[in-house]
Parts: structure tokens; sequence; C-alpha cells
């Protein structure tokens, strides 16, 4: 088999070869290539494309770990060193394109919450809360590597949260409480700029004509504010805060906003001071106002950290260069920390918190680009050679995110429960690059528990998995860098479970019961697919005493579509006579009709001949109850009835061939049915005789109707003899009745 080309792609189609028998419902496929399946596995080095595919991720190396809990944000200069803001414990560090850290700013605030790198060497850091912008800078007569620092500008305000340099050299601080945004000068003289009516301005960048762009906590507002501090809302997000802003060369503004809007600000949130409690799921580490208690010993401190608490995930909006708003991309599980542009002038997004960096490459297109061993990426700056750093909270780290992509990264896709005992055909590899793929299997769904070894996959003709026949199996790719660019388009195995035969679990029979006819397609099997389980279709039973209705519970392992063939057989009988073949069902009515009085059962029989080749199907079969049908009613005999006295004496013998006699009754004159027991008091044989006296004058009912009282006035006019009419009835065990009419004459 020649492997093809298509749009640079490789692609190598495959038939699985039958052999044996008693394998189940034909060979069957498991696929991955959308985004959704993809993102089950575990990547390294790896990236996912929303549209499906993988592809080599950029290098993405650790560069440190601090001591802090958070980093805030990181500066870089034009030697590539890396400065990060962090907190618990509040410093700012250095760290060398080699790793080395030195810790050149302790703060007593809680956090250095934002930080800016000036033109001449000098750092900018705004520390919270009730914090203050110190100015930090190397000691001019010393070698040693030690920075001196100072308060650069204090704007009295009790939040600050970003920092902004401008081509003059004035420094922007965003702020909180009051959310106003301060402009200071090189001296450190500084004035208010802007005030909003926000409670918190969180983000800061700046437009290619050089306006402010800042984003609000609050109501979610962008607003545009000119050199000479006008300010325009550009946009009201349907988020409530602003955590990132990032403006590229065409001047469109890209925002994340986070939470939902509820009305008032963020709410606070708990910080032990001075050690963080343990990261939880889905936070940064904090404990809300209402939640866990501090940490015995320590302080607490409300504190309203960016995105923190935030709900219904995040948008990013793009506002164009003309002032249109629009959504450009949803994160629906992650909250948006940072954003960045890639050297190739792509949206980059941090995220929390599950660690994620996201490129987004068009209107929701993006790729996920890869996982930081850390709970959020909370911070971007660049980094030498066209890289960009990242910082990550939880634990507090920094990585390099490198232009290029890396050398190899592997792919492990998740494991694929075939769910039965299967054996394993070849692979459809549909790619470019140099990818190698690689295979394994197991009975057991833990990979780690002596699975098969990865075997690697030839993808030439003839060749198949060679992972040994099991219940769970597992793909691994491996790209190579090189041109064309490795890629994985889809993967899909081929397998053929082992049939086994269908289990019958129950056979219910239910005399003078029958079930309603269900068209085709509302079947327990309509509409179906391979290798997906069915759902039967519960069946309601209706009152009908000339009917017999039959119900059965049944599954297959191999989630093969069933038919069913209904068989009976009298008691004292061998032989097992058709009912019904070719039922798709898991019930069946028949006429009572059709057997004669007697004992019975029913047998049903599933077959998974529906979903195999002739000589290939399987079946199980099950009997029912014994159940017993009569549908002759009793027959009255030697009924005869005489005057004695003011009574009518009356006897007759009721007598069934089958089943006992339930209950017998008797009226007189077209009276009230009354009930009589038969000689002897019981009711419990198939013959009875019954020896009773009843009035033979009727006596009117308490209700005084019309008939008996005419009858009763006739009667003692005429002061003549009166005929009687009695009529009996009787009953066998299936309420077949019979009746029964004699005339008494009058005497």
């Amino acid at each position: 088999m020649s492997i093809r080309s298509l749009r640079g792609f490789t692609l190598l189609p495959i038939l699985f070869l039958l052999l044996g028998t008693a394998w189940g419902e034909g060979t069957r496929t498991w696929e991955q290539s959308k985004f959704d399946e993809l993102i089950k596995g575990t990547t390294h080095g790896v990236a996912i494309r929303s549209q499906g595919g993988l592809e080599l991720a950029p290098a993405f190396k650790a560069l440190n770990t601090t001591p802090s809990t958070y980093i805030w944000a990181i500066a870089s200069d034009s030697a590539g060193n890396v400065y990060a803001a962090a907190g618990s414990p509040a410093r700012v560090y250095r760290v060398t394109p080699d790793g080395k850290s030195t810790t050149i700013f302790e703060a007593q605030e809680l956090q250095v919450q934002a930080l800016v790198a000036g033109n001449h060497g000098e750092l900018y850091a705004a520390t919270a809360p009730d914090g203050k912008v110190y100015r930090i800078e190397p000691k001019a007569a010393k070698a040693d590597g030690s920075w001196n620092s100072s308060v650069f500008f204090d704007p009295k305000t009790k939040y600050i949260w970003a920092l902004l340099l401008d081509g003059n050299g004035n420094l922007y601080v965003a702020t909180g409480d009051q959310g106003e945004i301060f402009r200071v000068n090189s001296r450190g003289e500084g004035a208010r700029f802007f005030k909003s009516d926000e409670v918190h301005i969180r983000a800061l960048a700046l437009d290619p004509s050089g306006n402010l762009v800042a984003g609000s906590d609050g109501s979610g507002l962008i607003y545009r504010i000119t050199p000479k501090g006008e300010g325009f809302v550009l946009y009201s997000a349907p988020k409530k805060e602003i955590t990132a802003l990032a403006v590229d060369h065409a001047g469109n503004i890209y925002a994340a906003g986070v939470g939902e809007k509820r009305g008032g600000g963020s709410p606070g949130l708990n910080i032990p001071a001075p050690q963080p409690n343990p990261a939880t799921p889905g936070g940064l580490g904090i404990t809300i106002i209402g939640g866990p208690g501090p940490i015995p010993g320590q302080g607490m401190l409300s504190f309203p950290l960016p995105g923190v608490g935030a709900s219904g995930g995040s948008d990013i909006y793009r506002i164009t260069p003309d002032g249109a708003p629009s959504r450009y991309w949803s994160a629906h599980e992650d909250i948006i920390y940072a954003l960045a542009f890639d050297p190739q002038g792509r949206l980059l997004a941090g995220t929390g918190n599950r660690g994620h960096i996201f490129t987004i490459t068009g209107q929701d297109q993006y790729t996920d680009l890869l996982k930081a061993s850390a709970s959020q990426v909370t911070a971007f700056a660049a980094a030498p050679n066209g890289g960009l750093y990242a910082a990550t909270s939880n634990l507090g780290k920094l990585f390099v995110l490198a232009a290029a992509p890396d050398a190899e990264g592997t792919y492990e896709s998740d494991v694929f429960d075939a769910r039965n005992f299967s054996r394993w055909g070849r692979a459809e590899f549909r790619g470019a690059g140099n990818v190698e793929i690689f295979a394994r299997s197991g009975n057991v769904d833990n990979p780690d528990r002596n699975w098969s070894p990865w075997t690697r996959v030839e993808l030439k003709d003839g060749a198949t998995l060679g992972v040994p026949p099991a219940r769970f199996a597992q793909w691994k790719a491996v790209l190579h860098a090189g041109n064309p660019a490795p890629r994985v388009q889809s993967m899909m195995l081929y397998y053929l479970p082992k049939n086994v035969a269908p289990v019958l679990e129950d056979v219910t029979v239910q005399v003078g019961f029958r079930y309603p006819q269900m068209l085709k397609s509302q079947g327990a099997d309509a509409n179906s697919t391979p290798g997906q389980p069915r759902f039967e279709v519960p069946a309601a039973s209706i009152r009908d005493r000339g009917s017999v209705g039959v119900k059965w519970t049944a599954r297959d392992d191999n989630d093969d579509q069933l038919s069913y063939s209904v068989y009976y057989r009298g008691d004292g009988e061998s032989r097992w006579l058709l009912l019904r073949e070719d039922v798709t069902e898991h019930y069946l009515s028949f006429d009572a009709g059709l057997l004669p009085d007697g004992g019975y059962q029913v047998k049903v029989v599933a077959s998974d001949e529906l979903s195999h080749s002739p000589g290939e199907a399987l079946t199980a079969e099950r009997e029912s109850a014994r159940f017993e049908v009569d549908n002759t009613p009793p027959q009255i005999q030697a009924l005869a009835a005489a005057e004695d006295g003011d009574k009518l004496h009356i006897t007759f013998r009721a007598v069934d061939g089958f089943s006992p006699i339930k209950r017998a009754e008797f009226s007189v004159d077209a009276g009230d049915w009354q009930l009589i027991e038969p000689v002897g008091q019981l009711s419990d044989s198939r013959t009875e005789s019954y020896d009773f006296r009843a009035a033979g004058d009727p006596v009117p009912p308490s209700d005084g109707s019309a008939r008996n009282l005419a009858a009763k006035g006739k009667a003692d006019a005429a002061k003549g003899p009166i005929d009687h009419v009695v009529v009996v009835r009787v009953y066998d065990t299936f309420e077949n009745m019979a009746t029964a009419r004699i005339l008494v004459r009058g005497k």
C-alpha cells in the first residue's frame, strides 16, 4: 500500500484484516483530531490548535523559582536580566539570563504589586496595600550588586495596581479605592492625571498616538485618555473587571475581562500575613471573606487582588482604531491575568487557574500553547533573542518562552476504553513532517500497571500497531523539528472487539395485559451507533383481558444490535413452538385466545446476528416462570329453584375445566347482586355446589326505587301467586364468567 500525499500531509489509509470468528460488531475505529478530544491528553512541548491537530510549541524552560508565592509583574532590561515584583514575601528579585537570583528590594508592605523598568537602569516598584512607588537603582559606588531604594512618589491612596512609563519619561500610576491615575515626572513630582467614577483602575497601556488606555474594575470600562487627561469610555465590557491590556502596532486594543457584573466593587479577599494559605484549586491561595478562616497565629488583611474570586471564565475584547468593539475570544474555564505579543505579532494570554498560555490567532481561533508548572501565569516581559519571560504564581516562578519551536515534543493521548477485550489493527495517521507514532495496550485503566511497552508504529503498507490484544489502548506522537514543520492532523486506530454473547437478565409474563405497538424509529435500537451504548425505551403495559404481555431485559457488552425470537411450551410438552421472530423491541403482546387453557412457559432467545456475519453470531436464552391461560368460562349445571314458604330454595353446581371457581352471585327479580358461598364455605375447587335460600318477596331497597315499590304494590293488590326470576353468575380464577337464569312459578 502506497503513501498518498494530500496538500502536504501524508495519509495512510488502513483496512483491518478480520481473523478468526466470534469477534465484535465489525471493525471499529478510535479517532482523535478535534481540540476537545486532544485536550484530554498530556503534552510536553506540543501545542493543540482549536481547529484540531498538534504542532510543536515554543521552547519553554524554567529559569528560577522564587521564595515568594506570587509574582504580579515583571520587567526586563537590555542585558536580558528580568526583575520580578513578588508577594508573600514582598520583594523585587533580579534574575540573570542564566537563572541566578538576587533580592534587590524588600518592602514592609504585603505585596510588590507593579513594576516598570526605566531608561537608565532604574526600576519603579509599587507596593500595596497603603503603598508607595519606590525608585530602585544600583549603588553607583559599589560593585557588589547592591541596590538603593527610596520613596519616589506617594499617591496617598490605598492600592496601586499598575505602572507605565511613556516616551517622555512620565510615570503613570493606576490606583484603587478612588479610581485615580497619577502622572509623575522624572523628579518624582506628581499630580492626579485622571479621575474615574470606578473603584479601581487595574491596567494601563499606550496606543500608537500616545494616548493612555486604562481598564477598570467595577463596570469593566476601557478608557482612552489623551495626554491632556481628557478621558473617553471606549467600551463598557460585559465583564466587571479588566485584568490586562495590550495594544498592537496597528492600534488595536485588546482587553481581558473577568467576573460577572453584580454592582459594587470587588469583594475583599483575606490574605494571611506574613505567610499565605496553601494554594487551593481554582484560586491564588487567597481565603475569601466568609470562607475558611486564617491560619492560627496569623493576621488577616482584606485585599482585592486582581481577578481573584472571578467566575464565568474570561473574555478578550478587541477595539479597532476607529473605536469599534467586539468580543475576540472567550476562555470558559480560565481567568486571564496577562496579555502580550510574541515575535510574530500573535496575541498571547497568560491564564489561571490551570497555568495555561494560549496563542490567539484570530476571531475565536486559538492554540493551547503550553502549561506551566504553576497555577497562574500572571505577567510577560521581553527576553533575549526575541523570546518572552513569563511569570507565575502558586508557585512564584520565572520561565523563558523561546521565539522558535522546541526541537522535540511529545503528546500522549488519553486512555481509550474499547469496553471489551479487543484486537488492535493498524493506525491511520494524517500529518506532516518528522513524526513518530507509538502505541501500547493493557487490561487495566492505568497504563502504569503492567501495560505493554511503547511500541513504534510503522506507518507503511501492511503494518499493524504491534500491541497485544487488550481492552485499553493509548498512542503517543513524538514531533521532531524540521522542514516541513511536524504536525499531527488526526490519528485513528482500528480495533475489533471480541464478540461476547448477549445476556438476557429477566423474562416476565403478564396475563391480561398488552403493550402498545411502537413505531420502528422509536425502538430501543433506533438511530444507534456501533460502539455506543443503546438505551432501552421503557414499555408501559395496558390492561387487556384478551392479551398476554411478555417483556424482558437484555444487554450486550459489545453494544451489538439484538433481535429476539419468542417461543412457548405447554405443561408436559418437550418442544418449544415459535410464537414470533425478528423482534427488535424488548416486549411482545399476543392474543390469549391462541393458547388453549393450560399452563405454559415462554422462552426468549436473543441474537446479535444483526451486527455480525453469518455464522459468527452468538445467542442467549432465558425462560419465564410458569403462567396459566384460561379463556373458557365455567359451566353452571343443575340450576333449580322452588318456593319454600316465603323463601326461594336455590341449588346449582359450577364446574370449570381448568381453574378453581373464584366466586358466585345471585339476583332475584332484577335485584342487587348478592354474594353466595358454596357448600363447605371455601371456594377452592374447579367444581363447587351451592344450596341456599333467598327471600321470595323482594324487599324494596333503602333508596325506595320506583321499580320495586311498584312491584310490591301490584302484588299486594292482586293477592295472588307471584312468579320470580332467579339469575346466578359464577367466575373462575381468571375472571371468566358464566350466567344462568330460572323462572319460579308462584303457587
